[in-house]
């Protein structure tokens, strides 16, 4: 209680005299003392109706005395879509705000915008000024954001204030089934290019129907969301080269560009279906979830990257994979659990997590029964990463039912520690699993060496001499052009690419 008593004592003190001082004199300011930290805020891309992010703009007195601003305002007044905070206080207008000598202030700034208040197109570049007025002299700072319109797919409320749900299981998740009439939105199991997509919430494809994703197709996953094929349900997408379709979460900021862990996963759940042809998947916690399907889901050109836990997470699945690339994942850029069927030709297993305990291929056989039974060939393909071992392989003791093969493939393996034994399954010298394979058993000898793995170029780069041309051409004729549209009919090296000039920006 003593020290309470000194610290409200001295709080007193110190009152009384800053209230007596009699030098506290605030001038109005010249209109040219004040000086700040940018010419113009540039806030990010923001889709209609949606609150942007917030961003500061810092105001400093350059003079050698104490000023009082008179009028801070936006200079579309209150019917601006900008909103500031000044010293602390909410507004569009501020009067007599007072600046201490060679001292600042922080003014904040956010925005939303109804795009359709302003354009009937489907961008538009909304501007506006922080005015700082003194008498007739005036000072100014604009605000520049993209608003971009999209179609927004959710959840609907109803009247007793629920929600729509979804039943996975004993479970009820936030989400919705597409619609195919749609009072809104029409068709919902078509997505094109006209505007963007943006998800809250799980988007569900209901049992027998299809959802059909077009060339050019963008889609952005609020927190906590994703894109799910219920159980004899399809998911198509279907993009070209020069018109990708792309799944990312729904934060515009270029800081988030590559930020793992947005939004939650596409999956294709037990007996659904599915095709993935140019498609990019990236910044969620799994990127494409497949479970126990029955007939064989074709991707190509699938460029996979920033997941928190897996790329492509296979379970039981049956896949046909050709030119898929991956990156930055936090298990594995390939983890196939419990088994399943796949054939993946000129694909790019990479994973350079930033963290530790994470590898690019990751295989088991659940219990080893026959219902969970492994067959997998890789062909062409490189897997490799920051980890001492890009390949995890675990069949379960006692089973014969682990069939696995590497045709003309890169592996990073250096068993570090020799901490593997040289048997089943890491006998690379057993042709049956490994057939020419090149084994890299240091951080010397067959190095991919790619052109950017932290902006997730994974193209080999003409440094790469041990795997320029290494492809088995037999392999490379079932996908003669690499992801980028590249023919590799002459000479086809490993990976999803051909390779690259080492010098290429």
């Amino acid at each position: 209680m003593k020290i309470f008593h000194k610290i409200v004592l001295i709080s007193i003190i110190g009152f009384i005299l800053f209230s007596c001082r009699d030098d506290f004199h605030f001038e109005p300011s010249s209109g040219s003392d004040l000086a700040f930290s940018k010419d113009t805020v540039y806030l990010d891309t923001i889709f209609t109706n949606i609150g942007s992010s917030t961003y500061n703009l810092k105001v400093y007195n350059k003079s050698n005395k104490d000023i009082k601003i008179p009028s801070i305002r936006l200079a579309k007044g209150e019917s601006s879509s900008f909103r500031l905070m000044v010293d602390g206080m909410p507004g569009k207008s501020f009067e007599n705000v007072e600046l201490l000598k060679n001292d600042s202030l922080f003014i904040f700034v956010e925005t939303t915008v109804d795009i359709k208040q302003q354009t009937q197109g489907k961008e538009f570049l909304y501007t506006d000024e922080i005015l700082f007025e003194s008498g007739s002299k005036q000072q100014k700072v604009d605000l520049v954001t993209l608003v971009r319109d999209a179609i927004f797919l959710y959840p609907q409320k109803f009247q007793d204030g629920s929600y729509e749900s979804l039943q996975f299981g004993e479970d009820k998740v936030y989400g919705f089934f597409l619609d195919e009439n749609d009072a809104v939105n029409g068709n919902e199991l078509k997505w094109n290019n006209e505007k963007p997509y943006v998800i809250y919430g799980y988007a569900a494809v209901a049992p027998n129907k299809t959802l059909n994703i077009s060339e050019g197709t963008e889609v952005y996953f609020h927190r906590n969301s994703g894109l799910v094929a219920f159980s004899h349900a399809a998911i198509h997408a279907k993009g070209t080269i020069e018109k990708p379709i792309i799944f990312q979460g729904d934060r515009l900021e270029p800081s988030f560009e590559d930020t793992p862990g947005q939004w939650d996963r596409i999956w294709l759940s037990v007996d659904s279906n599915g095709s993935f042809e140019n498609v990019m998947i990236k910044n969620a916690t799994f990127g494409l979830l497949i479970n126990k399907n029955e007939n064989p889901v074709n991707i190509q050109n699938l460029q996979v990257y920033n997941c928190v836990e897996n790329g492509l997470y296979l379970v039981a699945a049956n896949v046909i994979g050709k030119n898929i690339v991956t990156n930055n994942c936090g298990n594995a850029a390939l983890r196939v659990d419990f088994g399943g069927t796949y054939d993946f030709t000129h694909c790019t297993f990479a994973n350079y997590w930033n963290r530790q305990n994470h590898t690019a291929v990751r295989m088991d056989n659940g219990d080893g029964t026959n219902e969970f039974a492994l067959k997998a060939h890789f062909k062409n393909s490189i897997i490799y990463g920051n980890s001492n071992e890009s390949l995890f392989l675990f069949p379960a003791k006692g089973t014969t039912n682990f069939d696995f093969k590497f045709d003309n493939c890169l592996i990073k393996f250096f068993n570090s520690g020799n901490r593997f034994t040289t048997d089943f399954p890491y006998s690379f010298t057993n042709s049956v699993n490994y057939n020419n394979c090149l084994i890299a058993k240091n951080s010397i000898e067959n190095q991919p060496y790619f052109l950017n793995t932290y902006k997730n170029q994974l193209m080999i780069t003409d440094k790469a001499t041990s795997i320029i041309g290494f492809g088995n051409p037999i392999f490379a004729q079932s996908i003669p052009s690499d992801i980028t549209g590249k023919s590799r009919t002459n000479s086809a090296d490993l990976g999803a690419y051909q390779h690259v000039s080492s010098t290429q920006d």
